[in-house]
């Protein structure tokens, strides 16, 4: 039987976060996800590291953890980071009188909110509308929700953190209350085992509800749908709020070439309610379109939309009622011992929430090592004479993207690769710059036993997010999966037909003007030459 000292259930930030933390203080920690990492709500968010401003109105403490948690991970994610700063804009149809408010709430969580004039925002950005009436300068910026996870994995197992994914926990076993060991179910082979541990974190997010259940032990976790939009272009160079009271489609993010604008909240019944409806992104458009006029004259690219893992004792509590905060439970205190839960909190205080978990987990275990997670970095930065040796062989911009993606040794894997076999320097993804020999490094450091899928490598390196959306970069990549033998036991024809209908599941809800001339152009590539029907339908 496998064992391990701490199971920690879930691949989001908080569960990565937790494994880290764990792993530093010289636990014995091992991490089980039921699919790929990051692949639930850390991954279909707006991507927005925040100032605090949101919520300093409304809800001080989450404001307060924002605006401190937002200094820590620039220092120790700053390959993850972009600092863009945010731009919190009133209109018109935007009440003054919350502005007073907000002003003197940002003060009381020492949140540096700098008023300019509305000519200077226009000059700094052109797309902004005319019509803004205040606007303040905040310390917001994007962060890379799939890289920050990944180097928090990979920080983890530098200190002998262990991963498993396509690992299913499907019952959580104890012995005169007293967790012992949990049950799992291979995703890919169907087989079940058990593993022994001492405690068990349930990090599983909206997922957190169920997980607990294994235990009949209630935990009110309220799934809450945000659809988001994501445009094929830079829109504005800084993260930009509306300036009142937090409401759906009023904060659009810039992510390297594109623009994310989001979010709605609609509380639902399951997390995997995620197909987005017309309706919503024509909702979307019309609430943006106040802040950017020309939002139609820009390209949209898909939409998406993922479940906040709301927390609230008061079960009737809905949407944006519900606060952003955390809260962990012990379950001890429902008569089970060596197993928790962590529900709520942001994406951007995930590290203090795996911060407090870790501190209750190592309370239990007689660990009193103390965190480190604030001090040290992710990864160490890249050499600058690798950074000079990928230039040789890396397309032209593709070096730091790489560099950012991979950190170092993987980095250095690749570059051996392109030096040594010419032929692995080949480009399978224009739109993101990814090429065969970084596919094939993502491939074979799989966490689980069964080789990776086309969706994995697409949330490691971006293959398949860009311009084309897949049509292109799929076929390619598997070939050079199926022709390397990274893809045993798998049916390639099925793994392009699943990757291209997950493509198109955000296509759908956007198809009109360029959109649908390149769904016709997938449709043929798929349908028509190469004979895959249903490759998207």
């Amino acid at each position: 039987m496998e064992k391990a000292t701490v199971i920690v259930i879930g691949g989001g930030a908080t569960g990565v976060g937790i494994l880290r933390d764990l792993a530093m203080r010289g636990v014995d920690v091992m991490l089980l996800e039921m699919r790929d990492m990051v692949n639930g709500s850390s991954s279909r968010y707006h991507g927005l590291l925040h100032s605090g401003g949101r919520y300093a109105v409304k809800d001080a403490e989450a404001g307060r953890e924002c605006i401190e948690e937002n200094r820590i991970l620039r220092k120790i994610g700053k390959h993850c980071v972009e600092a863009t700063e945010g731009f919190f804009v009133r209109l018109p149809e935007d009440d003054p009188a919350y502005e007073k408010e907000w002003v003197e709430a940002c003060k009381n969580i020492n949140l540096p909110a700098i008023q300019i004039d509305p000519i200077e925002a226009w000059h700094l950005e052109p797309n902004l509308t005319q019509r803004a009436q205040a606007v303040y300068r905040v310390p917001d910026a994007a962060i890379d929700g799939f890289r920050m996870a990944w180097q928090n994995v990979e920080s983890a197992k530098r200190y002998g953190g262990r991963v498993k994914t396509y690992t299913e926990v499907i019952r959580v076993n104890s012995s005169n209350g007293q967790v012992t060991s949990v049950t799992v179910q291979d995703y890919f082979t169907k087989q079940k085992y058990d593993i022994e541990c001492d405690f068990v974190v349930n990090a599983a997010g909206p997922w957190a509800g169920k997980v607990a259940g294994f235990t009949n032990i209630p935990v009110n976790v309220q799934p809450d749908r945000g659809t988001l939009i994501a445009f094929n272009h830079r829109i504005t160079n800084r993260i930009v709020n509306r300036l009142h009271k937090s409401s759906d489609g009023d904060i659009f993010v810039p992510h390297g070439s594109i623009t994310i604008l989001g979010t709605t909240s609609k509380s639902v019944e399951s997390p995997e309610d995620t197909q987005v409806t017309t309706a919503e992104v024509e909702y979307l458009m019309r609430i943006g379109e106040l802040t950017f006029e020309n939002l139609r004259g820009f390209r949209i690219l898909r939409a998406f939309c993922g479940s906040r893992p709301l927390y609230t004792a008061d079960a009737g509590a809905k949407g944006r009622g519900v606060s952003r905060g955390f809260v962990i439970l012990d379950h001890e205190h429902d008569g089970l011992r060596g197993f928790a839960s962590i529900c709520g909190g942001k994406f951007t205080t995930y590290r203090l929430m795996a911060e407090k978990m870790a501190d209750l987990v190592c309370g239990y275990i007689h660990n009193t090592m103390v965190c480190r997670t604030a001090e040290e970095e992710l990864v160490p930065d890249i050499d600058i004479a690798d950074i000079k040796e990928a230039r040789k062989y890396f397309p032209s911009f593709g070096v730091k993207l790489a560099a950012s993606r991979l950190g170092g040794q993987s980095f250095k894997n690749v570059i051996k690769r392109m030096e040594t076999e010419p032929l692995k320097r080949e480009i399978v993804c224009e739109c993101e710059n990814v090429t065969m020999a970084e596919i094939e490094e993502v491939a074979k450091n799989a966490d689980t036993a069964s080789s990776y899928t086309l969706s994995d490598i697409r949330r490691k390196t971006r293959m398949g997010m860009g311009t084309c959306q897949g049509a292109f970069c799929t076929f390619r990549s598997m070939g050079m999966l199926a022709q390397n033998n990274l893809v045993k036991d798998h049916d390639t024809i099925a793994e392009m037909k699943d990757f291209l209908q997950a493509r198109y599941k955000g296509i759908s809800p956007v198809m009109w003007g360029n959109t649908v001339r390149e769904v016709e152009l997938m449709r043929g590539i798929y349908d028509g030459v190469l004979n895959i029907d249903g490759g998207i339908d």
